[in-house]
Parts: structure tokens; C-alpha cells; sequence
């Protein structure tokens, strides 16, 4: 799924001559990374692949850059974070799987003589996976030494503080605990709506969870609907502002480390 405004920076739907041609330019191209994994019973399980999809494109948009597919599956979702692996639909990779997916996918860009790569990851566990496929990918790629340029960046960690806080009546709940909570679920009413289901939102409750985890996952602290925090405040308006104020921080950040 992707914006249709956006379609024209998609890699994946440009003849591969167009492609060629636009790489002349030494464009930012962006990876967004997401997962297939349990958002409660009012949002689509893609939730994860589908916003860092819409960030990117955005960022993508701001600075003139071009966008892969999203890579729609992550790694292993947790209990503290994404409810963990007991609910069905939730489909996971291995840590090695998705650090050799992320790898020879930044080694085909390299041979196409892309240099600036920008991994937009929007699925938390997914973390120091990417950051071991790009580590591996440019030791690969140790010849063209001081040619490429690679930054992982997880969208939420570019939201403006008072932005945040202006969301919640109380205390923020920490980026863990809001899974399929109200940030997610306003993102969703901003950008999909039709994939909302709001008479679905379960009743306020927030994960309780021990100082450790447990293995095998045995679901302990998670709320029987796997959302962690609470999300009937959520809106569209406040999507708005969230994805608005998040996207013009990342385009600032991005054209500060490509000098664009």
C-alpha cells in the first residue's frame, strides 16, 4: 500500500531506464522496513510497514529522493513492545534472516551505483538487525570505502518533544508501551482511515511488565487485546500533527547529514 501523490519515487514502478536516469542525479533513496505483527483488534496487522511507508515517501518527496518497496516483515515481536508471538497473524523473521535480507539488498543498490541510503525502520525489535545488515553490507563493500553513505533512522525519535506531550493528558507512556496506541492509531486515522476500525478499540489498559523477560513468550503483562497503552484519545487531527511535525524534523536531519 502506498500514497498514490507519492507514486512517482517509487522504485518499483519505474521502468528500469527511468531508474538509471534518476541515479545520474546521486539521489537519497529510502528503505522503509516495517513488520507483520498484532495491532490490536482496531488496526491492520501491516500497521508497522504502512507508516514507516508514508514517512519515508514523505521525506522522500521533501528532498527530492526516491523510494524501494517497504520490506514488510520484521523481526520477532515482543511482549513489551509489540505484544509478543502468541497472537495469531503475527509473522515473523529470524534476526539472520532479516540482516541478510537488509544486506544483499544494500549490496544491489551499491552495484547499481546508488550512495545514499537512508533505512526508515517502523517496527522497534527490527533495530539492531539493520544495523548489523548495514554493518556487514559495507564491510562487503570495503573497496568503495568513504563512497557510501548509510543511516538507520526509527521516525518516532525525530516527533518534537512538546509535540508528544501535547497528545496525552497524562504522562507519556515511553514509545515501547504505545503500541497500537494512540500514536499509531491517529498515524492510521491520518493516512488510512478505512483501516481503522474505532468501534474495535479495546477499553483503556496499559502492559504491566516484570524487570525480565520470559521465554518461551508466555504473554505475561500483555493485555488480552495486545494493545499496550490506551488509544480511544486518538485522532486524525493529532496523526496530522504528529506525522507534519516528524516528517519536517527528519527532512532537517537528513539534509544536515547529505549536505542537501
Amino acid at each position: 500500500m502506498f500514497d498514490a501523490e507519492y507514486a512517482h519515487r517509487r522504485i518499483d514502478l519505474m521502468s528500469w531506464t527511468a531508474y538509471r536516469d534518476r541515479l545520474k542525479d546521486n539521489p537519497i533513496i529510502f528503505l522503509p522496513v516495517g513488520a507483520l505483527e498484532q495491532h490490536g483488534p482496531h488496526l491492520p496487522m501491516g500497521c508497522d510497514a504502512i507508516l514507516s511507508e508514508a514517512m519515508a515517501a514523505r521525506v522522500a518527496d521533501a528532498l527530492d529522493g526516491l523510494q524501494l518497496p517497504a520490506l514488510r516483515y520484521g523481526y520477532k515481536s515482543q511482549a513489551r513492545s509489540g505484544g509478543g508471538q502468541l497472537f495469531p497473524g503475527t509473522t515473523s523473521l529470524d534476526g539472520a534472516t532479516l540482516t541478510a535480507t537488509l544486506r544483499d539488498i544494500l549490496r544491489e543498490l551499491a552495484r547499481h551505483g546508488a550512495r545514499r541510503i537512508v533505512v526508515v525502520n517502523g517496527h522497534v525489535e527490527n533495530q539492531w538487525f539493520l544495523t548489523e545488515g548495514i554493518d556487514l553490507a559495507l564491510r562487503d563493500l570495503a573497496p568503495m570505502q568513504g563512497q557510501m553513505k548509510i543511516l538507520r533512522c526509527e521516525y518516532w525519535n525525530y516527533t518534537p518533544q512538546d509535540v508528544l506531550e501535547s497528545m496525552f493528558e497524562g504522562v507519556f507512556p515511553g514509545v515501547d508501551l504505545e503500541h497500537a496506541a494512540l500514536l499509531e492509531t491517529s498515524m492510521m486515522l491520518a493516512l488510512q482511515p478505512q483501516l481503522v476500525d474505532l468501534d474495535a478499540i479495546p477499553e483503556d489498559a496499559l502492559g504491566e511488565f516484570p524487570g525480565h523477560d520470559v521465554y518461551p513468550q508466555d504473554g505475561r503483562g500483555v493485555p488480552l487485546s495486545g494493545v499496550l497503552a490506551p488509544a480511544r484519545a486518538a485522532s486524525a487531527e493529532k496523526g496530522r500533527t504528529l506525522i507534519e511535525s516528524t516528517v519536517a524534523e527528519m527532512v532537517a536531519a537528513m539534509r544536515r547529514e547529505f549536505a542537501v
